[in-house]
């Protein structure tokens, strides 16, 4: 499995501090993945979208993970750039990692995040924090291979019908 990861961070893509989030996304997917591909992008719509479309359709990710740029603030535009670019809505995603986070933090109802499928590439929106990004992806990686193989059309272990 091929997964891109991108770091949405004013502040870290000029350099003034260090991509934390990004970097732990890259520790906590090495044993799911493949291969990994890392962008790091400023708070911007279009950059933003083109560092989507880019590892879903030239680099070939199966999965693409975002962190920052989720929440109120007038710059964080993650999600309006995702929902620019999938084909489908993955609502169920999202609303889980929500489900998770609120058990440990009533701030994470003010998570805009987004997931959705751009061609067989499934996009997700997480958090900015380090420790949002890792609880996030306790919720996300269990469901990330079955995911990929029925974007990728084998529907043989999907509704039930494992081994038929």
């Amino acid at each position: 499995m091929k997964i891109g990861v991108i770091c949405v961070s004013d502040r870290c893509a000029q350099g003034v501090c260090e991509d934390r989030s990004g970097k732990l996304m890259l520790e906590l997917v090495a044993d799911l993945a493949d291969e990994t591909v890392y962008r790091l992008v400023p708070d911007e719509r279009l950059e933003i979208e083109f560092a989507l479309c880019n590892l879903a359709d030239d680099e070939g990710a199966d999965v693409v993970l975002t962190t920052g740029g989720t929440g109120f603030a007038p710059r964080d535009v993650t999600p309006e750039a995702t929902l620019a670019v999938i084909d489908r809505a993955a609502p169920g995603i999202s609303e889980a990692i929500r489900q998770k986070s609120l058990a440990v933090t009533p701030n994470a109802m003010l998570s805009r995040a987004v997931s959705g499928i751009r061609g067989k590439t499934l996009i997700v929106n997480l958090p900015g924090s380090p420790k949002a990004v890792r609880e996030s992806l306790e919720v996300v990686l269990p469901v990330l291979p079955h995911a990929v193989e029925t974007m990728s059309g084998n529907t043989q272990n999907c509704g039930g019908n494992y081994g038929k």
